[in-house]
């Protein structure tokens, strides 16, 4: 019973600190100033490694580890004290959810260059320039991702406003491929400055470029549908034992007293232990990259 008032009462908290948060985000932008209202996001430079929680994912993100691990530790423990002191780790959580904000940001970016390229392709096939290519490819990238703050859209946004301004594509590019931080549009990048001085197929070079990354997402694809049930079984692996502490636990507490005793208190947080190390070494092993 304890446990669940003080969940209720960690939930309602929690909830109302987010409302509050929110409400304050909304009066913040609604004192901007209208030349910082005026100032169009895709034209602000994006560095793809970099990514600043906000203070609602922050919070978000401490909640999603901090409650699961506090029911956890009174199931192991049978202590609120106990509990609330290994609910602690999530505050390590924003650093680790931030990492896969970064990774699914290159993941959503690694996918739209390769139709770009497609478009670009395209455009350079019908003997048009390579700045016009990069126009008109931006033109059916808009039609393909209608929502503006679609990370291709941005980025091919700010290089034709480059070329716009007098700056070579070369450059431009280069740019976009330091910031990404991803080793394909690195490799095209290489390759396109090298075929801009000597005169190479560029038309060639776009499709091979596109064909390669679509085989790589493809056999991503392949080997997530196939390690897809071997996650499912980790993960019921995984809280089979937490589950069936917390019936012999709640069911038969006479028979679970000496584990929350003296000694008992050692096994429970080696077993803790044991399952975290496990954990980790499923993900390490399931974490297959091409």
């Amino acid at each position: 019973m304890k446990i669940l008032l003080l969940l209720v009462i960690i939930g309602a908290f929690s909830w109302f600190f987010l409302l509050y948060l929110e409400r304050r985000k909304g009066f913040l932008k609604k004192a901007e100033s209208p030349a910082i209202l005026q100032s169009s996001p895709i034209y602000s430079l994006i560095d793809y490694n970099y990514y600043q929680l906000s203070s609602k994912e922050k919070v978000s993100a401490i909640l999603m580890l901090a409650l699961p691990a506090f029911v956890v530790g009174y199931i192991f423990y049978k202590s609120i004290l106990l509990s609330a002191a290994l609910a602690i780790v999530g505050f390590a959580f924003p650093r680790l959810r931030k990492q896969q904000l970064i990774q699914l940001r290159k993941n959503k970016l690694y996918v739209q260059f390769k139709q770009a390229l497609s478009c670009l392709s395209s455009s350079m096939a019908v003997g048009k320039s390579i700045e016009s290519a990069f126009r008109e490819a931006l033109v059916d990238l808009k039609m393909l991702y209608p929502d503006p703050t679609c990370l291709i859209v941005i980025e091919f946004s700010i290089i034709c406003r480059k070329v716009e301004n007098g700056e070579p594509i070369e450059a431009a590019l280069k740019n976009l491929a330091d910031r990404s931080h991803l080793e394909d549009v690195r490799s095209f990048t290489d390759v396109f400055l090298t075929c801009k001085r000597t005169g190479g197929n560029l038309v060639e070079v776009m499709k091979r470029t596109a064909a390669v990354i679509g085989e790589k997402l493809e056999i991503t694809q392949d080997i997530s549908v196939m390690i897809a049930q071997k996650r499912f079984e980790s993960k019921v692996l995984l809280f089979a034992p937490i589950v069936i502490v917390a019936v012999l636990a709640f069911s038969s507490p006479e028979y679970m007293l000496p584990l929350y005793t003296g000694s008992g208190v050692l096994i429970m947080s080696a077993s803790l232990l044991l399952l975290g190390a496990c954990y980790l070494l499923t993900q390490k092993i399931m974490n297959i990259k091409v």
